[in-house]
């Protein structure tokens, strides 16, 4: 069972938005740092154990740079993601760059600051020779196809447009070699938000067994192993969280099964988790607005899917708490939504709740990863603010709300009067010739 707290008791929170308006996201950098640091603990048997913090996920300098500190590295896979990074101090082993139909000016940028790139796919390798050269280490993304099933969210391996085929590696692998490159790594990812422990050991098992494949084949003792991300999270009261100590004693006793034998050891091993490290350790704080009875209750927010799109586009359950009335006894049967001109608007259907009434604070767990960072603007809504609860109790803003100067920034205003001048004169031509 996972238990959903609150970071801070509910008179905590209502002062917070004093200063604050609603809605915002706040993360708990505490809980973060200490998830952070037994994350590394439970692959410390692996002396050059290098993750790799998924940028996509929570996309903050602050917490990029919190996990920095701690000994992570940063994953990315846009030129934004790379220029984040590097204002963050991050550059060269630091950076694993892993991206996909990549432009040009991605790869020259990954290259400028030394990143690990780690190539989609075969054709790319004569394009990244050509933009900018190609580095001494490179890695390969695999896509096992019908040799590995993915999980639920991520999708069959075969139907995914990620990585090579098994044929591919061992050829891209050759064509390297010719070219000068004298070292490999090696990544996957098959999964998303996955619960089952017995994944991650299938796939390290599968990764192991490709690079032994690899030393026998062309005898290239590849430098590391990237296992990819996709550790999930409890986001259902009743789930439980994968044991990640047990989950790396017995990945360490696959790598001790395979690539020790292999005269492979030592090898690095990789990952690039995001949504274990920071998901459960951010909540969306949102006030009720309106209630509507028709042939539903519902409970309207002051925030909408641009803010939180996973329940509306994955049917994703996140655990809701009525901050004022935590105690209370869910009674009424509610759908909760935003004010999105979209029926998908819903952060919850038939939920169960404490009998709510307008002005009541409600707090939306598990949004630290993949919450703000998916938000957007459809319907001219503009994007909430993050703010980050210290050790000491301090609520730092990270990010402000948007206003409608951001949102208007990108528009040309400037030419309107002239456009609608030459509009009014075409108009009247034609007017003329009828």
């Amino acid at each position: 069972m996972s238990e959903k707290k609150l970071p801070l008791p509910y008179s905590d929170l209502e002062k917070i938005t004093e200063t604050f308006p609603t809605p915002f996201h706040l993360y708990d950098e505490a809980a973060m740092s200490e998830n952070a640091r037994s994350f590394l603990d439970a692959f410390s048997w692996n002396q050059e154990f290098k993750q790799y913090f998924a940028v996509k996920a929570t996309p903050s300098p602050f917490i990029i740079k919190l996990l920095s500190d701690i000994g992570f590295g940063a994953d990315c896979s846009s030129l934004a993601e790379l220029a984040l990074s590097e204002k963050c101090g991050l550059a060269g082993d630091e950076l694993m760059f892993s991206s996909n139909d990549t432009p040009a000016e991605e790869f020259a940028k990954a290259r400028e600051l030394g990143a690990i790139i780690n190539l989609d796919d075969i054709s790319h390798i004569d394009y990244l020779q050509e933009c900018c050269g190609l580095p001494q280490l490179i890695s390969f993304r695999y896509n096992p196809g019908n040799l590995r099933e993915g999980n639920i969210i991520i999708g069959e391996p075969k139907e995914a447009k990620y990585g090579f085929t098994r044929p591919q590696i061992f050829d891209a692998l050759k064509i390297c070699m010719r070219r000068g490159v004298k070292r490999f790594g090696l990544h996957t990812m098959v999964a998303s938000n996955e619960l089952d422990a017995d994944f991650f050991l299938e796939t390290a098992k599968m990764m192991f067994e490709l690079a032994v494949e690899v030393k026998k084949e062309l005898d290239i003792s590849v430098e590391f192993l990237n296992l990819g991300g996709g550790i999930g999270i409890p986001y259902q009261p009743e789930d439980k969280a994968v044991d990640l100590h047990d989950l790396g004693r017995r990945i360490k006793e696959m790598y001790d099964q395979f690539i020790v034998p292999a005269h492979l050891h030592p090898m690095k091993i990789c990952m690039e988790c995001g949504r274990v490290i920071t998901g459960p350790y951010g909540y969306l704080v949102s006030r009720v607005l309106h209630k509507k009875e028709t042939y539903k209750k519902y409970v309207g927010l002051d925030s909408s899917m641009a803010d939180l799109m996973r329940p509306a586009i994955y049917e994703a359950y996140h655990h809701i708490t009525v901050a004022n009335k935590q105690h209370e006894e869910s009674t009424e049967t509610y759908d909760v939504t935003g004010s999105l001109c979209e029926n998908n608007d819903k952060f919850a259907v038939n939920r169960k709740l404490p009998r709510i009434e307008v002005g009541d604070l409600l707090v939306i767990h598990d949004t630290g990863a993949h919450g703000h960072a998916m938000g957007f603007n459809y319907n001219g809504k503009l994007r909430s603010a993050e703010l980050l609860l210290r050790p000491d109790g301090e609520v730092k803003q990270i990010r402000r709300a948007e206003t409608l100067d951001d949102y208007f920034a990108t528009l040309n205003f400037d030419d309107l009067a002239e456009f609608q001048t030459r509009t009014d004169a075409e108009s009247a031509q034609k007017t003329q010739q009828v």
